[in-house]
């Protein structure tokens, strides 16, 4: 088991791709720390449980994580789709506070514990509209471009403390977060055409990323940005 006796902090695993890459994990030996406005009843036993809010104070994380920690795992988000126009002050503010400030602070805390084991790895969620022009998407695209800059600034200023720090980049995925988008066949078919592959994602297409990533495997990884999006992000096949 790849994960066996390891540590990983997991932000977010009450649903989606979080609550997937908890089980995932826990069928690997991990021991599963999650921090999450919500627990879930899907959760394996094992799970050790802090309910915090990343957009309120996250100081309950400093006396909830191990003393070593091999992994953390950032799987918050949302999905704020307003033409430009409407885009408030607000709107902006709450997007980079949950997606980018959030993450900072997260890894602030963690840092004393990552940094007691040999090699440790950060973990954070962008979107393919980080990078793909796609109206409506101002606002979460501009704080998800942000949490992809504060991931390379950390891969290198982490670097020489072992610690790897990579972007898993997903196109729309199966989620409870997106279901407005999924709930009809219609919707579904839709959805799937605008994939090259033919299919929108699945949580286990992104959980297995984000594994890998927290995995020795990836040893050699880090400072990347990984789009897992069906091709989303870089292919035209329909010319």
């Amino acid at each position: 088991m790849r994960f066996k006796d390891k540590n990983i902090l997991i932000i977010g695993g009450s649903s989606g791709i979080g609550l997937d890459l908890v089980k995932l994990l826990d069928r690997e030996g991990a021991n599963i720390y999650a921090a999450s406005r919500n627990s879930s009843e899907s959760w394996p036993a094992s799970v050790h449980y802090q309910a915090i809010d990343v957009m309120d104070n996250i100081d309950a994380l400093s006396s909830f994580l191990p003393d070593e920690l091999h992994g953390v795992v950032y799987s918050v988000g949302s999905i704020n789709l307003k033409p430009f126009a409407r885009v408030s002050e607000k709107d902006l503010i709450d997007d980079f506070r949950l997606n980018v400030v959030g993450a900072a602070l997260v890894v602030q805390l963690a840092l004393k514990s990552l940094k007691n084991v040999p090699s440790a790895s950060i973990v954070f969620i962008s979107s393919v509209a980080a990078r793909t022009g796609m109206g409506f998407h101002s606002s979460i695209a501009a704080s998800k471009a942000a949490l992809e800059g504060l991931a390379i600034s950390l891969a290198a200023e982490l670097s020489s403390n072992g610690i790897r720090v990579n972007v898993v980049s997903p196109s729309l995925t199966n989620t409870p977060l997106a279901s407005k988008f999924l709930n009809t066949p219609d919707k579904m078919e839709a959805s799937a055409k605008r994939h090259p592959m033919g299919k929108y994602g699945e949580p286990e297409d992104i959980s297995a990323a984000i594994a890998f990533l927290l995995s020795q495997e990836s040893s050699w990884i880090t400072g990347q940005v990984i789009p897992v999006d069906g091709g989303m992000g870089s292919l035209r096949t329909n010319l």
